[in-house]
């Protein structure tokens, strides 16, 4: 089936409910390392599940984005965030982001990091999804493009609903506190990302969404480890 320009426009309505199900994906995986070796086998397995079920699509983009940071002018820096060669800076970001995703997950109780999957996961690309709606797409093509010119108002909603929905189901097995716990975390790893390619970029690409996924939803695991 041929999907049509429109069809990727709306797509970004589907991304929290996308990350939902790969959450769940990655909450198999924690619980059956936990059964064999404890929370560290099962942070780690947790996170090679989600990798294989999205084929490191949004890892691959925080390693390009790092990689163009070092660049002195826009121009270049979209030269090399398309540079499929990975650099140091693209290597240290994921060595950082990875292991801090595995430390912050095993510190959490069973429960909660069973929980904290699927939802970080969700919010995660809903933070994403803002990012298309409040800026403006810095390539003349790309990966990102169907969505250059924004998404619908009825796109953001089902987002948004899904998304509101998760926190609240989130909210109901544990605490309001968790969840706004939650909602700094993401808040924080949206903003700091945002403040590294906004400023040169003065808009987004599709390496940039990957980025303030992975960021956002490492935001939330340590903000909900500091927490408890």
């Amino acid at each position: 089936m041929d999907l049509s320009e429109e069809n990727f426009a709306q797509a970004p309505a589907f991304y929290p409910l996308v990350g939902l199900l790969i959450g769940g994906i990655g909450a198999v995986g924690y619980a059956i390392g936990h059964m064999i070796e404890g929370p560290a086998i099962g942070a780690l397995i947790a996170l090679g599940a989600t990798l294989m079920a999205t084929g490191a699509f949004h890892e691959d983009g925080l390693a390009d984005l790092f990689d163009g940071l070092g660049a002195q002018t826009k121009e270049r820096m979209l030269e090399v965030m398309r540079d499929s060669r990975l650099g140091t800076f693209g290597a240290v970001s994921l060595f950082v982001v990875l292991g801090l995703k595995i430390v912050s997950l095993s510190a959490l109780a069973p429960l909660v990091a069973l929980a904290a999957l699927p939802l970080a996961q969700g919010l995660s690309r809903m933070s994403a999804v803002l990012v298309i709606a409040t800026s403006t797409y810095s390539r003349s093509e790309g990966t990102a493009k169907p969505v250059a010119k924004g998404i619908s108002r009825s796109a953001l909603l089902i987002g948004s609903f899904t998304s509101i929905a998760s926190l609240a189901a989130f909210g109901f097995w544990f605490s309001a506190e968790l969840v706004l716990v939650s909602l700094a975390g993401l808040g924080v790893g949206h903003v700091l990302t945002r403040l590294l390619f906004e400023r040169k970029l003065g808009g987004y690409t599709g390496d940039c969404l990957g980025a303030v996924q992975q960021v956002s939803e490492l935001g939330i695991y340590l903000a909900i480890a500091a927490w408890l």
